[in-house]
């Protein structure tokens, strides 16, 4: 039998120690815990890493926590738009969606436009025509909104500024979520899902949901699901580059992801983190920001949840 694990990640960003208290702290590692151990449960019962990391992400989606469904944060309009991908390994099939509203679990609709379309990637209105199409249930924007997110989007909603959401210290509440997971059979998956920037405009879309930047899988070499600042994530094509660094290079999981995050995507002046894993279940976390919320564990017994650089 193959070894087996899972990743998750909860944005990577500022995180400032003396901002967050032992309580915010204690709700964050709680919130990793179960969905990483949610989506273990699927692999040690012979479940997919499709299905694995479907499970792990939709629970990141549903805490306000993290910058992803429930949490996601508001754009200049003071609407929520959400973007997820999803990626399956064996086949390399994937699916995606962008500019998504109201839709609780957007990674779910993800591996639906996978799964029960002849596409890859729909947005905007044409997703939401498919998501009603298949019985989605609109959830009304109260459903999304948080104080948090409603007050950092007031400090700068008459400005053209906007906000990566894991580079905001005052509020302790950061972005993009992912999971990453190898089964049983040698198979490996990874998804991705945000609400993208505070007080974007133009309908813009950041890496999270483009398969080979903010997301990718391969058994040949890995599976990705990337955080961090997306227009620097998207031109560096980072997910797709672990994998070309493994595959044409012959570098090690480790060896490739660090190389991406701590030298290549560093020279364009990107920040941010990935979660990775291989088909023999190793994993990687490399990131190059103060922290990262992550979380693993592993078939050999191996498991941890981290904020900081630990």
């Amino acid at each position: 039998m193959n070894n087996f694990s899972i990743a998750i990640h909860g944005g990577a960003g500022t995180l400032v120690k003396g901002l967050m208290t032992a309580e915010l702290e204690a709700e964050y590692k709680l919130a990793l815990k179960i969905a990483r151990d949610k989506g273990y449960e699927v692999l040690e019962s012979g479940g997919s890493a499709l299905d694995a990391v479907e499970v792990a992400v939709n629970l990141l989606e549903d805490t306000p926590l993290f910058n992803a469904g429930k949490g996601a944060v508001f754009t200049n309009e003071g609407t929520h738009e959400m973007d997820a991908s999803i990626m399956e390994g064996n086949t390399l099939e994937a699916g995606a969606v962008s500019l998504v509203t109201g839709i609780k679990n957007p990674v779910s609709l993800a591996r639906d436009v996978m799964e029960k379309s002849y596409h890859v990637f729909l947005a905007g209105d044409g997703a939401m025509q498919f998501a009603k199409g298949l019985g989605y249930q609109i959830e009304s924007p109260e459903y999304f909104y948080d104080e948090v997110r409603y007050k950092q989007w007031q400090g700068i909603k008459d400005s053209d500024n906007f906000q990566l959401d894991h580079s905001v210290k005052k509020d302790g509440k950061f972005g993009t979520v992912g999971a990453v997971a190898c089964d049983k059979e040698g198979n490996i998956a990874a998804a991705t899902s945000t609400g993208g920037m505070t007080n974007k405009k133009w309908g813009r879309v950041g890496d999270s949901p483009m398969v080979g930047a903010g997301v990718y899988a391969n058994n040949k070499t890995c599976a990705v699901s990337c955080t961090g600042s997306g227009e620097f994530f998207i031109r560096g094509v980072v997910a797709y580059d672990v994998s070309c660094l493994m595959e044409h290079k012959g570098l090690s999981l480790e060896d490739a992801s660090n190389e991406v995050i701590h030298e290549r995507i560093l020279k364009i002046n990107g920040d941010g983190g990935l979660i990775a894993v291989d088909a023999q279940g190793n994993i990687a976390m490399p990131f190059n920001t103060e922290g990262m919320y992550r979380a693993f564990k592993t078939s050999k017994g191996d498991e941890n949840i981290f904020i900081y650089k630990d």
